[in-house]
């Protein structure tokens, strides 16, 4: 687990939370790392992810692997054994 100093973070949230509260904040703190949180609870903990894993994660939400349609079918699909 990555740990992080979020004193001084500036955390902002998408434009299309419509101020429903139910919502996920983000702000870049030290060496490019990201941290994750919820809106909800902003003293509470949030997720630390590395340059690479935050530029993973949007390559993959702008190429539309988290649609509810594709996790749906995700879902679905048979396990492999590990």
């Amino acid at each position: 687990m990555l740990a992080a100093d979020f004193s001084g973070a500036a955390w902002w949230k998408s434009s299309r939370s419509a101020n429903n509260c139910a919502c996920v904040e983000v702000a870049l703190i030290a060496d490019g790392k990201v941290g994750v949180r919820d809106s909800k609870d902003p003293d509470g903990p949030a997720l630390v992810f590395t340059p690479a894993e935050w530029d993973a994660f949007l390559g993959g939400v702008e190429d539309g692997e988290f649609t509810r349609e594709r996790l749906a079918a995700n879902a679905q699909a048979p396990s492999l054994p590990v």
